[in-house]
């Protein structure tokens, strides 16, 4: 990371910034151009066109922040695609906005932050935000947390989010699922389960509680492997003791294990492994 994460948000209006440059100024929408790197893809058409309403009566109350093109008579957006989209579609053809003078890197921080910020920000919006800052900056979910304000649980379990198939995360996107019911379906490894029961819950109007004891029906079988694994573990580790004289430890995983014994000293280490050789 170049430089401070905090400082985009700050460069919008900065303290020592010439007071020309956070005067609103009068720009025609034709030489405003869209960031094609903003974060946010999806836009509710419902809400643009109320925002639309209440701008053809009321104007645009919060200026757009702008940025020059480099060689061109024209801006890029920074902050606020949505009342700018919202402007177009009122008929408008020029709006208020600030023109500032900001590198790449704050431009992305600002959009980030920005989109973050909204109140109507869909769970599957804030987990992108979260990674895209992650991978943005090189970012833990703990700095994460703290640059926007958030328990780092909070960010976590957002970010978990994005371990949705694909067609469960449009659904939570939509908001035909909520987010407590996709926090549910992530207990399933099976992608076609959660489909399946994300499924049932817009058809049957299952809760949150009616779902979590549905995708328990899914794991008994998993959970009886699991015990055979751990009786048996327990059993070898309690022969390997026997068979070695010392503390054995067998610990078993996803198709895998590690098996640990345990040794006092050079000269005993070295007993050990010629018993293990068998020499």
């Amino acid at each position: 990371m170049k430089r401070g994460l905090g400082k985009g948000l700050d460069a919008l209006f900065a303290d020592n910034a010439a007071d020309d440059a956070r005067t609103p100024v009068t720009l025609p929408l034709s030489e405003i151009q869209p960031n094609t790197g903003q974060p946010r893809k999806d836009f509710d058409p419902e809400a643009l066109a109320q925002l639309a309403d209440s701008i053809r009566q009321h104007g645009i109350i919060q200026p757009l922040v702008v940025r020059p093109v480099v060689g061109m008579d024209a801006y890029q957006l920074v902050a606020g695609e949505r009342r700018w989209r919202a402007a177009r579609m009122a008929g408008l053809s020029e709006a208020p906005v600030i023109i500032r003078e900001m590198d790449d890197e704050t431009v992305v921080e600002v959009a980030l932050i920005e989109n973050l910020q909204r109140e109507d920000l869909n769970p599957l919006e804030e987990a992108e935000g979260y990674r895209l800052l992650q991978e943005a900056y090189g970012l833990t979910q703990d700095q994460v947390a703290a640059e926007v304000g958030k328990s780092r649980p909070s960010v976590a379990n957002a970010m978990r989010l994005l371990g949705l198939p694909e067609q469960v995360q449009r659904l939570v996107k939509s908001g035909r699922l909520s987010q407590g019911h996709a926090r549910t379906l992530l207990a399933l490894e099976n992608e076609e389960q959660m489909l399946e029961l994300a499924q049932i819950v817009m058809s049957k109007g299952l809760s949150v509680r009616e779902l979590e004891r549905r995708v328990r029906q899914y794991q008994p079988e998993k959970k009886k492997k699991e015990k055979t694994q751990n009786v048996f573990a327990t059993q070898a580790a309690q022969s390997l003791e026997e068979v070695f004289g010392r503390k054995v430890k067998v610990t078993t995983g996803r198709g895998k294990g590690y098996l640990s014994l345990e040794y006092h000293g050079e000269e005993d280490l070295q007993e050990l492994v010629k018993r293990l050789c068998g020499e």
